[in-house]
């Protein structure tokens, strides 16, 4: 098996040292750890070899020809010393946004190291939705970042009961494992959970998906929940232990529709799409609470095995912002895998002007053709 490792050069070698050592050491225990897998990767994939780009230019001169990087299971690494910026990582960024396909069918994930306890997070969300538009499925938690004092780690070196450098190295050879052993889901009549707090009657969100909705009746049986109506309570983030007792049940403290029809629903589901109009460069209230109160659930099952797609209509500009949200809370928190291009970005500000966009219908039942792509089981 041949991994892919795209890792920016950092201007300042000696702001890498760290994440040099802990990725050599995490790939050794990942090579290990995979002998054991046999169900999961064939021995004649191993041991992992890796193909190393580390320049814009190097880059550009895969992406001269076509469909050099399509097909490939990636690893992004990057160093973000001080700044949070990597000025060669910016060159790449620039080639990818400007090959909106160089990542087709293309399985990844992600590590960030960084010499501050700020950037990490805000670039892995902003990197992860270039790739993503470039075709790239991100993996259920994609992510592995690491801060100056690596104080992230906290609670996970108490789970595994170790140091902060310890649970470091452990979820980088985790995520290098489980990228090399990754192979997509599918159904043969794949279930999809709509989630809104929409108007349908005005909304040209709602109205946007109407369209993508009407390609997939034949092939996909769907459910829609309104969280417009009733009082939706967000997380209160009540103790540890008391949010564990509920979860067994898969249950919360506030019981309510979250309770009782959202979380049935999404642990049956196939894929969850969420319904976006960004008013305020932000997800809606509503499907904030629902992301919040995800995690009593999420306690109990992870959704590894759901994809997750959205629909995002802004009024004026921003949409790209809310798809980094639904990434960063969705993705790389709660474990949804990441299709390639799993949003529909849209501008259209009065009631039924989404409606007028030029090649709107074509946009949604592409949008459509792609979400069946990955959720239906192909002979």
């Amino acid at each position: 098996m041949k991994l892919t490792v795209i890792k920016p050069k950092c201007s300042t070698p000696e702001k890498t040292k760290r994440l040099n050592q802990v990725f050599s050491l995490a790939f050794d225990q990942a090579q290990e750890q995979l002998k054991n897998r046999k169900e999961e990767v064939s021995s004649s994939d191993l041991p992992i070899s890796c193909e190393w780009i580390e320049t814009s230019e190097a880059m550009s001169a895969y992406l001269s020809r076509p469909k050099q990087l399509q097909g490939r299971k990636i690893l992004f690494v990057i160093s973000l010393g001080d700044s949070g910026i990597n000025l060669e990582l910016y060159g790449m960024i620039k080639l990818i946004r400007t090959h909106p396909h160089c990542f087709e069918e293309s399985h990844a994930g992600l590590i960030l190291d960084g010499n501050s306890e700020l950037y990490t997070k805000s670039m892995a969300r902003e990197f992860a939705a270039s790739v993503n538009a470039a075709g790239c499925l991100l993996i259920g938690r994609p992510l592995v970042e690491a801060t100056k004092t690596l104080s992230n780690y906290m609670v996970t070196a108490a789970n595994l009961s170790t140091d902060l450098m310890g649970a470091y190295l452990s979820s980088m050879t985790d995520l290098i494992v489980r990228l090399a052993c990754f192979h997509p889901v599918s159904s043969t009549y794949p279930h999809l959970l709509c989630l809104h707090s929409s108007n349908a009657q005005t909304s040209n969100t709602y109205n946007l998906w109407g369209m993508v909705k009407k390609n997939l009746t034949d092939c996909c049986s769907i459910q829609e929940i309104s969280l417009r109506n009733g009082e939706i309570v967000d997380c209160a983030g009540c103790p540890y232990s008391m949010c564990m007792h509920f979860s067994k049940k898969s249950s919360c403290y506030y019981g309510g529709t979250i309770v009782e029809e959202v979380y049935p629903a999404v642990e049956a589901c196939d894929g969850l799409v969420m319904l976006c109009p960004n008013y305020n460069d932000a997800i809606g209230a509503n499907l904030t609470a629902f992301i919040n109160r995800l995690t009593a659930l999420f306690r109990k099952r992870q959704f590894y095995d759901k994809y997750l797609f959205a629909i995002i209509v802004s009024g004026y500009s921003g949409s790209d912002i809310v798809a980094q949200q639904l990434i960063d809370s969705l993705n790389m928190n709660k474990t949804f895998l990441l299709p390639g291009h799993f949003a529909l970005m849209e501008t259209a500000n009065n009631p039924g002007a989404v409606q007028k966009i030029e090649g709107i219908e074509t946009k949604a039942k592409d949008f459509a053709e792609n979400m069946k792509h990955y959720l239906l089981a192909t002979d």
